[in-house]
């Protein structure tokens, strides 16, 4: 059913040390908030890409390849959303969230997990990388490719899990004295935040793949 699986691991951990949208966020919530308000965060992209990993085994990422309207349609809903995290960013002052406790806590944690969600779920490049990666390693005499892109997502999934969360931790400590100073925690959320306005641009602008 699979094929090539040394490769596909080996283009796995590659793929996910490539800085993106998504690393970027859930970085900068590692940085800001710590460590489990940045694995909160890339588990909330995790599973965004299961939400990408179905669409593919089950050919709706196929739309988007070949539908105009459809990519316009998810591209600026995503752009318009990453540019509201962005301007969210911008305005904040840097103490919210930085001192939680009990409900607050984890009502943070729900928010920041469907921000991750989101920032991947409605990325359409995102979508079109699953569709064109995957079906590299599935053999294509297999009789069900549905499930074998199913198998693959999930084993990219874990693949992603193994690589980044030594690096959430090590974001994490590397914020622990941007924590401590609330002037900085402010210049860091500027600083996320016109990143996530410029990546909204980008995606914006961005032309779907011929």
């Amino acid at each position: 059913m699979l094929q090539d699986l040394p490769l596909f691991f080996a283009a796995a951990i590659l793929l996910n040390i490539t800085p993106g949208p998504d690393m970027a966020f859930f970085g900068s919530r590692a940085v800001s908030q710590g460590f489990r308000s940045g694995l909160v965060a890339f588990l909330g992209v995790c599973a965004g890409c299961l939400v990408h990993t179905f669409a593919a085994a089950l050919g709706l990422s196929a739309i988007l390849q070949t539908s105009a309207g459809a990519f316009l349609v998810v591209k600026l809903v995503g752009a318009a959303y990453l540019l509201w995290i962005g301007i969210g960013l911008l305005r904040d002052t840097g103490n919210g969230g930085l001192q939680l406790d009990g409900a607050l806590a984890a009502a943070s944690h729900r928010k920041v997990f469907m921000q991750g969600f989101l920032t991947n779920t409605l990325n359409p490049k995102v979508a079109l990388f699953f569709l064109a990666f995957l079906p590299q390693f599935i053999d294509p005499a297999t009789p069900d490719r549905a499930l074998a892109f199913v198998t693959l997502g999930l084993l990219f999934i874990l693949n992603s899990m193994i690589t980044m969360i030594p690096l959430i931790r090590f974001f994490a400590s590397m914020g622990a004295r941007v924590r401590a100073d609330s002037r900085i925690a402010t210049w860091l959320n500027r600083g996320c935040g016109a990143l996530f306005v410029a990546v909204g641009v980008k995606l914006a602008l961005s032309e779907r793949p011929a």
